[in-house]
């Protein structure tokens, strides 16, 4: 029988994480919202036939077997340990949680429970990016040694002159706004994934644009907007890492790969790696120049018009759908999403204090 599952969250949860579910089998069964007009508008688009305004409604109908969440990062913690307690497997959008001490406790109640407990960090499954992973493995570029990011873009016009209304959910820092956690968390998840642990950090946040406007005047962002770490991993590798989103002019998505015998590169065109992503690759003795590799074709078994970013979370949910089967929590994990969140705890704090962090 097919998983029941319940979307908690309009908006990414109905874009994205229902129709990548339903396209792999899962039954979406329930929306929830506490807009609930909203809710039943999405519902009637995505033919799921339960419509509920509080995820406390939702757990007690006992007619899911699963959930999605993408609740506001200020409810995070409790809406996932509810789900947990509710004995409902779960995947939680990131970033994870508004701090390392909730994403602990999400962890700990996951493994406690038995579940399948998830974090969307789906571009682990973008092809480029899971081929870099497999030529790391296989010592394509020797030993590991650098890997430099680079996530920049901004206006290429003057700003208007009213600035944009002020919004904790990304303006606020202790609201879990920012740019650092919103797409530097899908990175460091990424980093992980291919060098292992992280021992020391360093980072700095810069707001270069916090003007706002509220309802009792202008205010100022605290959130950052830019950020640069480095990374410092157990295994001797070293990652950096520049992050904008209001460069002017800016336009650069990019990873390098450095190793003791080679280089890897995957160029991206937006702020999103492709689903079907390029790798330009090149050893020491073997090639003049880094050429484009061909992606092994099991590395790109789905095709889908209707979203880019639909692939690879659509593999997210077939390993999601083996993990319930198999009693497991496959990566990225819930463990994967603590272990994300100390790195941007980290980076916080280095930032603050302008020291190093120790992680372990």
């Amino acid at each position: 029988m097919a998983v029941r599952m319940g979307i908690v969250g309009v908006g990414f949860g109905t874009t994205m994480y229902a129709p990548g579910l339903q396209s792999e089998g899962f039954d979406v069964v329930a929306i929830c919202d506490d807009d609930v007009e909203r809710a039943k508008v999405e519902a009637d688009r995505l033919g799921a036939p339960l419509v509920f305004s509080s995820l406390d409604e939702l757990l007690a109908s006992g007619d899911v077997d699963a959930v999605t969440i993408s609740t506001p990062l200020s409810v995070r913690l409790d809406s996932v340990l509810a789900a947990l307690a509710a004995g409902k497997h779960v995947i939680s959008e990131k970033p994870f949680a508004l701090n390392a001490t909730d994403a602990k406790l999400m962890a700990d109640a996951a493994t406690e429970a038995g579940l399948t407990a998830m974090v969307a960090h789906e571009f682990r499954f973008t092809s480029g990016r899971a081929w870099v992973k497999e030529l790391i493995d296989d010592g394509f570029i020797g030993t590991p040694k650098l890997a430099l990011v680079r996530l920049l873009r901004g206006p290429a016009q003057p700003l208007p002159d009213r600035p944009p209304a002020f919004d904790a959910a990304n303006d606020s820092a202790i609201a879990g706004g920012g740019f650092l956690f919103r797409m530097g968390s899908h990175y460091v998840d990424a980093l992980r994934h291919w060098f292992g642990e992280v021992a020391e950090v360093e980072g700095r946040l810069l707001t270069m644009s916090p003007e706002r406007t509220s309802e009792t005047g202008d205010v100022l962002a605290d959130a950052d907007d830019t950020f640069v770490f480095t990374l410092q991993f157990e295994s001797g590798a070293v990652a950096e890492m520049v992050g904008a989103r209001v460069a002017p002019f800016a336009h650069e998505f990019s990873i390098s790969f450095f190793g003791s015998e080679g280089i890897l590169v995957t160029p991206q065109t937006g702020i999103n790696p492709p689903s079907h992503g390029v790798v330009l690759a090149a050893r020491l003795g073997v090639d003049e120049a880094p050429v484009q590799m061909t992606v092994p074709a099991r590395l790109e078994p789905i095709e889908d018009v209707r979203d880019d970013r639909l692939p690879p979370f659509r593999i997210l949910a077939r390993e999601f759908a083996r993990g319930i089967a198999m009693g497991t929590s496959p990566s990225p994990s819930f463990i994967d999403g603590y272990r994300c969140m100390e790195v941007l705890d980290a980076v916080r704090e280095s930032a603050a204090t302008g020291r190093r962090v120790l992680l372990g």
